[in-house]
């Protein structure tokens, strides 16, 4: 019998009635970390001092309840789980699940009594790395038996996606949490959870505790605690994407309706060829094109610019990165007139595809009455007889306007040049201004070609236009010849 014992991949104890240890296994004994029975304990006090038992909550055992004890006590029991630590030392060796056996005589009364023990250490230490890797996830996740579908274990995921608390959700069933409520296969996800199946990849809605509902990614695979058969219920949380497809198609409805109802004539054409992808009823209207006559096809192939030079320098311009601002053009219409236009781009991006939106407006009117107003004045201009010489100045500044010469001031300008630039602003001609400053002919008009030269204009109506536009007008300019010597004070 000892010989068969021995051979067991269970650990046998042999205590007698009075409380002695009279024999073990090999299995035993390493389960323990002994080669002999007597490192056991010669009795069952002895073990009790070299072996420290705690349950797997961490509460020590008292010494009534070591298995030990309790089956020299006579108590029949099975599946006890204990850690097992050497005395002295903080942390447990094994995991035992112990089980008690009694041997009687022929008087029924107790001869022997058996503790048969299994290590369990690798199963435990596999389940604990297990809870902490599910605890540590931070994918949602829940555990439910198969045998009565209750919830069994919950991480700090879960929790944090809907919003439950832990009691809660141990304290219920599959059906007071549905997990699949409103899957998109919610009849195969029953039937697999039935059968303890691998549940597909599904989405579903989760309903929450405010009320509101979350939409998610389920999947279930059935896995084992503690020989229980569970099934693992993990989640994906979709309601981000849900939210982010909502507000961009939120934000492509609103600008579809702005796009089409633009009082502004608009285009968009993909970067890549310059392909024409939608028009608004604007830009129908401005060049005579219907929708399905242009969209799809390259704005070179329509023709809409006046000159393949003019289209070659447009599409140039955008495929170098930069965008158009109120770039004046001119524009081919389906019947072939030609109009003057203003065009501008934005690069977008459209359904992740890079594109370009086109602004165009239509000033042909504004051109024509600019062209007109010049011709008028050129009309008016040409006998200015009955004109005062400010209404001339201005009407030069219209017909020709002069651009500012940069980093030119009234500084730079002496004295003299002043009170000369305040004469021709008056009005005066070369021979009044030397009357008044007592000057000659010849020093008023090399003045006059200084200050010319000085501000970048070669005619007089321009020097005082060129001087009012800085504030300077003449009339407040004193002008007198203290600051020169007249040629009569030369001379005397």
């Amino acid at each position: 019998m000892r010989q068969i014992i021995a051979g067991l991949d269970e650990g046998v104890i042999l205590v007698d009635p009075d409380q002695s240890i009279l024999w073990a296994n090999e299995a035993a004994l390493g389960m323990h970390g002994v080669d002999s029975v007597e490192a056991l304990g010669a009795t069952v006090d002895d073990y009790r001092q070299r072996f420290q038992l705690r349950y797997r909550n961490n509460h020590r055992l008292r010494g009534a309840d070591y298995p030990i004890e309790r089956v020299v006590a006579g108590e029949a029991f099975s599946e006890v789980v204990v850690e097992v630590a050497v005395a002295g030392e903080a942390e447990p060796r094994w995991v035992h699940q112990v089980r008690s056996l009694v041997l009687t005589n022929a008087e029924d009364e107790p001869e022997c009594l058996v503790l048969v023990i299994q290590d369990v250490s690798a199963r435990f230490e596999a389940e604990d790395r297990f809870e902490q890797s599910f605890n540590a996830n931070p994918a949602p996740a829940v555990i439910c038996r198969l045998n009565d579908l209750r919830f069994v274990k919950v991480n700090q995921g879960f929790l944090d996606m809907t919003g439950h608390d832990r009691d809660t959700v141990l304290a219920k069933t599959v059906y007071d949490i549905d997990v699949l409520a409103r899957a998109e296969k919610r009849d195969l996800g029953k039937e697999r959870l039935a059968e303890g199946r691998t549940i597909p990849q599904m989405e579903a809605e989760l309903d929450l505790p405010t009320g509101e509902t979350k939409l998610v990614i389920v999947a279930g695979q059935p896995i084992d605690m503690g020989d229980q058969p569970c099934m693992l219920f993990t989640f994906a949380d979709l309601e981000p994407r849900r939210k982010a497809e909502n507000a961009l198609r939120q934000s492509e409805e609103r600008f579809t309706r702005t796009f089409s109802l633009a009082p502004v004539a608009l285009a968009i054409g993909a970067l890549d060829g310059h392909r024409l992808c939608d028009v608004n009823a604007a830009f129908t209207a401005l060049t005579g094109y219907a929708a399905d006559e242009i969209i799809g096809r390259p704005l070179g192939e329509v023709g809409l610019w006046e000159t393949p030079a003019l289209q070659h320098a447009l599409e140039g311009e955008i495929d170098a990165g930069h965008a158009l601002r109120d770039r004046e053009v001119r524009i081919r219409l389906k019947d072939g007139a030609v109009i003057d236009g203003i065009v501008s781009t934005e690069p977008i991006l459209l359904r992740d595809e890079a594109c370009v939106l086109w602004a165009m407006r239509d000033i042909s009117t504004r051109k024509a009455s600019e062209r007109e107003l010049v011709g008028a004045i050129e009309a008016v201009m040409k006998d200015t007889s009955w004109l005062s010489r400010s209404i001339m100045e201005k009407l030069a500044r219209i017909r020709a306007p002069q651009a500012e010469p940069s980093g030119v001031g009234l500084d730079e300008l002496t004295q003299r040049e002043r009170e000369v630039l305040a004469l021709i602003c008056r009005g005066l001609d070369d021979k009044s201004i030397a009357r008044t400053l007592d000057l000659s002919g010849n020093t008023v008009r090399n003045h006059v070609a200084r200050i010319y030269a000085k501000i970048g204009v070669n005619r007089r109506n321009a020097a005082a236009a060129w001087a009012r536009a800085r504030g300077f007008d003449g009339d407040s300019m004193s002008t007198s010849s203290t600051n020169e010597p007249s040629e009569r004070e030369v001379a005397a």
